[in-house]
């Protein structure tokens, strides 16, 4: 998995990201997902080492007890989901103004994927029970 330092924004320019993160995005299709943001949550791997510039106007909202959601206070674009026991971040692959060379490579709790879309994308799948196994808490 090679990684790339990106820089994104928030929709108003409040907060910016730096972060070296992976080229492979993966794509999330947990209820919680779809619900934060009307789909699921194609997203790239930001790692534990990420820049937040105007964090003074980001809103954190624990969604689990391993991780939390980070979003901007005034326009509420979605920042971050960060991994507390690793401090690790999965970034929105919108988020970042160069997207060449970003490739869909993973998708996450296939069984909660609702019906009304299909990607067409050849990509490894995880369901619920792999994904809890593979990255909770123990």
């Amino acid at each position: 998995m090679s990684a790339k330092t990106m820089e994104g924004k928030c929709l108003c320019g409040a907060v910016s990201i730096v972060a070296d993160a992976a080229s492979e995005v993966g794509a999330c299709h947990c209820g919680m997902c779809r619900r934060w943001g009307g789909g699921p949550l194609l997203a790239v791997h930001g790692g534990s080492d990420v820049k937040v510039s105007g964090a003074n106007n980001v809103a954190v909202f624990d969604s689990s007890e391993w991780a939390e959601r980070g979003f901007c206070k005034t326009c509420g674009t979605h920042l971050f989901y960060r991994l507390k026991p690793t401090n690790e971040y999965e970034l929105p692959a919108g988020l970042f103004q160069n997207q060449e060379g970003l490739a869909l490579t993973a998708q996450i709790y296939v069984d909660s994927k609702p019906d009304y879309y299909e990607f067409a994308n050849q990509t490894k799948m995880l369901t619920e029970a792999q994904v809890i196994e593979q990255f909770a808490p123990k």
